[in-house]
């Protein structure tokens, strides 16, 4: 298999997709405590989601461009 036919691998973009899940995710639970209050339960919880969204997100990008 040459190199753009590894980059071009469908798990890696379902990788990129469920990255953008997750971060999608995390902005929304941000917006919870507007709803219940608490707004530093949401805030950290909805930061932690980010950053594992933002994890997974680098691990599909250096994948693709470890492909190459």
């Amino acid at each position: 298999m040459d190199s753009m036919q590894k980059a071009n691998a469908t798990n890696l973009y379902v990788i990129l997709t469920v990255a953008t899940i997750v971060g999608t995710v995390g902005v929304f639970f941000r917006f919870l405590d507007e709803v219940f209050g608490h707004g530093f339960i949401f805030t950290s919880v909805s930061n932690i989601i980010l950053v594992i969204g933002i994890l997974i997100a680098l691990k599909g990008v250096f994948a693709i461009l470890a492909a190459k």
